[in-house]
Order: C-alpha cells, then sequence, then structure tokens
C-alpha cells in the first residue's frame, strides 16, 4: 500500500467533522467501567422500543433513496454525483450517529460485556466512512453497498425493536440474522472486487469487507456452532 495515499487518507479522516465524536466514543467505552461501578443499571425499554424502530424507518428509508438513486444513475459503477444522492447519504450518516446510542444505552444498562470488538469496530468505523463518503464520494457505486447495509439494518432494528417489547421472549431468528449480515459482506466483496479489477475502485473496501466478513463469521461460529458443540451444562443463555 502507497505510503502517501494512506497519509492522505489518514487526513481526510482526522478533518472529518465526525472525528471528535468518534475520540468521545471511544473515551466513553473505555471509562464505562467505572460508571458501571459507581452507579445502577436503568430501565430503558420505552427508549429502548422508540430507538430501535426510528433506526428501522430510517434505514427504510434509506434503503429506497440508495436503490432509486443508483436505477436513476444507470450504471451500478457510476460515479456520478446527484443532490438526491448526497441528501439520502447524509441521511445515512446521520442514522450512524444515532445508532451509537446502540453502545450508550448498553453502558447505561450495565450491559458491558455485549460491547465486543467487533461492535465498537463496527459503530466507530461506520460512523467515518459515512461521513467520509458523504462529504467526497456520495457515488451510486457506493450507493449500493449501503443500500446492502440498509437492507440488514431494517431487518435488524426490526428484530431489536420486538426483543426490546418483550425481552423475555424474543424472536427466534437471531441466527438467521447474523447469516444475512454474513452474507451481505460477501456480496459487498465480490461487488468491491470487480470494482477494483475493471472500475479504479481503491483497495481500503477490499480490506474493510475482508475484516467485516471474518469478525461476523467468527462471532457466528462462537455463537452458534462452538456454542453448540459445549455440553449444555456449560451453555449460558445470553
Amino acid at each position: 500500500m502507497d505510503t502517501a495515499m494512506f497519509l492522505m487518507g489518514l487526513r481526510y479522516v482526522i478533518n472529518l467533522e465526525s472525528f471528535p465524536l468518534f475520540c468521545i466514543y471511544l473515551l466513553m467505552i473505555f471509562f464505562s467501567g467505572y460508571w458501571q461501578k459507581w452507579t445502577k443499571p436503568l430501565n430503558l425499554k420505552p427508549l429502548l422500543i422508540l430507538h430501535n424502530f426510528i433506526c428501522c424507518v430510517t434505514s427504510t428509508y434509506t434503503l429506497y433513496g440508495f436503490i432509486h438513486g443508483v436505477y436513476k444513475s444507470g450504471h451500478l459503477y457510476s460515479k456520478e454525483i446527484t443532490e438526491e444522492l448526497r441528501f439520502v447519504f447524509w441521511v445515512y450518516y446521520i442514522t450512524k450517529i444515532i445508532e451509537l446510542l446502540d453502545t450508550v444505552f448498553m453502558v447505561l444498562r450495565h450491559r458491558r460485556r455485549q460491547i465486543s470488538f467487533l461492535h465498537v469496530y463496527h459503530h466507530s468505523s461506520m460512523l467515518l466512512l459515512s461521513n467520509l463518503g458523504h462529504l467526497y464520494f456520495p457515488y451510486p457505486c457506493i450507493a449500493v453497498f449501503l443500500s446492502l447495509n440498509s437492507l440488514v439494518h431494517v431487518v435488524l432494528y426490526f428484530y431489536y425493536g420486538l426483543t426490546a417489547m418483550v425481552p423475555n421472549n424474543p424472536p427466534q431468528w437471531r441466527k438467521q440474522l447474523t447469516q444475512m449480515q454474513i452474507i451481505q459482506f460477501l456480496i459487498d466483496f465480490v461487488v468491491a472486487f470487480y470494482g477494483f479489477v475493471y472500475h479504479n475502485f481503491c483497495l481500503y473496501s477490499l480490506f474493510y469487507g475482508i475484516t467485516m466478513t471474518s469478525l461476523f463469521s467468527n462471532f457466528y461460529y462462537q455463537a452458534y456452532v462452538r456454542k453448540r458443540k459445549q455440553p449444555e451444562d456449560k451453555i449460558k443463555s445470553n
């Protein structure tokens, strides 16, 4: 990888308006243990229900907006910027800020064990990447990836919303949801690889796709494959 390109990309990230929030987010997680030590867990059920269904609705909007923008462009790998698509990119970026509340609620409810590396990496990286996309790359070819992510998030936050409503009897398709996420990243990788070979896509999209596929696949293995192989008396429900 070219060092000059890496440093240029790093400069873009540091200058993003979302970078201070990114730093605050990581600091909050770092000091969250003290919050759990000095406070009692909060009951946020109504707020969780509202938050999850708002995220579900906004993801539905961005899903439609991205699909419509790609369709109007006439080409899956188009790099033509339109104000309509730029606005959808902005809404998508705002949703990534709102989704940081997932972690805030985990801290307030003393659910720090749920704040895994995958969780932090996914939320923090998407915050920066969505901001970067909105400002510099609101292309139809990028909207393809974000439309898939929006589709997954429609289902994801609908699942979370139902779980928040009836925590003792959540939907029984959590495993299928994780499979859907992995399939999303596999499709992303194929689209990005073709774009890299034939449409001058940058190498970063491939690296990011590999990291996300690896992390979600490992989560799937730990949660549904390795766990099933363990003796029943060692299995603990979430």
